[in-house]
């Protein structure tokens, strides 16, 4: 099957009692069994969930993976992979990355003495010169996050497995319908589930995909141990709008072309970031790499200051002013004061997250209107 046939069938099986072509909600806490310590396929909801497991389903065949875990927020997903290392162990990770990951790497997982160092990783040779004999994880989004930047994903498989470390990408800007990490050798893909793969800004949720079933077992293992699960009713949201997701995607990819290219031409503009432009620096690898488009995130520097940026998102009718990013609503945020204020100041100024950056999710909306809006706010 192609993959909207997938997104609408896969996972979402017609409920064999009723005939109900969507798969009703479980909500049980608890499931009987028929012996005592001869265990079912469900006995708690923590360790799982009918309809959960109906979205992992789901997950796993448009990621092309073996298997998937649904968790309580994207956050929870990558505390999870985090947690397959170790007191001394040492994460290499992309310099471009969301702002709530950067707090979580150096201001929670430091406590277990995990270390972490920070490289672009547009350069695959940098990330290997940062690999230690510690190193246990290389994490990467691609596109970065907040400035866009493309990572050669087949590279950076070559180089963890010359160093026999494992590879994990934050897949939610791209999601399976323009990339599929594990299609190149990456060992696991993180979501946001509550972005895309939703699509309706009203759940909440995470979710990591495997190509190994023994990588499954350990991340299963954990995500048991410690709760992290997402709920039957947030699970059900998702999956809904997972049925819509390529189509979403792919207008909101076309939408966001055009946007980038208006504000490329535009003399208020400093600098435009985005793939799609052919001359952004990594617009040749994610021709390679990405499949029919170039994402419907782009961020852009206003010509001017902090003030003169936190007027222009302050300034917008359409584009609402909120962090998250990915549903059909059309969102602008400055990320030096919101996504990213968790880095640290010379942090954020030392990896190119200026105070004038200003960062938009292009929605569903006309691309005509959201072109007049953007072109107010920056006349205001």
């Amino acid at each position: 099957m192609k993959f909207r046939t997938k997104a609408i069938h896969i996972g979402n099986e017609r409920d064999p009692q009723t005939g109900a072509v969507v798969p009703p909600i479980h909500v049980a806490s608890t499931y009987v069994q028929h012996h005592a310590g001869e265990w079912r396929e469900f006995d708690y909801s923590r360790s799982g969930n009918p309809t959960r497991k109906n979205l992992e389903t789901t997950l796993a065949s448009l990621e092309s993976g073996c298997n998937a875990l649904a968790f309580s927020s994207g956050m929870a997903a990558t505390h999870c992979v985090t947690m397959l290392l170790g007191s001394g162990d040492h994460i290499v990770a992309g310099s471009d990355i969301y702002g709530g990951t950067y707090r979580l790497l150096h201001k929670v997982v430091d406590r277990t003495n995990v270390t972490v160092s920070l490289v672009s990783a547009k350069d695959p040779d940098a990330l290997e010169a940062a690999i230690t004999p510690q190193t246990k994880l290389l994490w990467l989004e691609s596109p970065g996050n907040p400035l866009m930047s493309i990572t050669d994903l087949a590279a950076c498989v070559e180089v963890a497995k010359r160093h026999g470390i494992l590879t994990a990408i934050d897949n939610t800007f791209a999601t399976p319908v323009l990339t599929r990490p594990l299609e190149l050798g990456i060992d696991m893909v993180m979501h946001s589930a509550t972005k895309y793969l939703g699509g309706h800004s009203d759940a909440l949720g995470g979710a990591i995909i495997v190509a190994d079933e023994s990588l499954y077992e350990r991340l299963y293992f954990i995500q048991n141990a410690t709760g992290a699960v997402l709920s039957p009713f947030d699970a059900f949201l998702i999956a809904r709008g997972i049925k819509t997701l390529a189509i979403r995607v792919r207008e909101q990819c076309d939408t966001a072309q055009r946007l980038a290219e208006f504000l490329n031409a535009d003399r208020r503009i400093r600098r435009v970031l985005y793939p799609g432009l052919p001359s952004h620096p990594g617009h040749d690898i994610a021709l390679r790499q990405m499949d029919g488009g170039f994402g419907a995130m782009l961020s852009f520097e206003v010509d001017g200051d902090f003030a003169k940026a936190k007027r222009v998102v302050e300034s917008t009718k359409l584009f609402q002013l909120a962090v998250s990013l990915g549903a059909v609503e059309s969102l602008i945020e400055q990320p030096a004061s919101m996504s990213h204020a968790s880095y640290d100041a010379a942090d954020r100024l030392a990896h190119g997250i200026s105070d004038e950056l200003i960062r938009i999710s292009v929605g569903l909306e006309d691309s005509d209107d959201l072109r007049a809006d953007l072109d107010q706010a920056l006349d205001a």
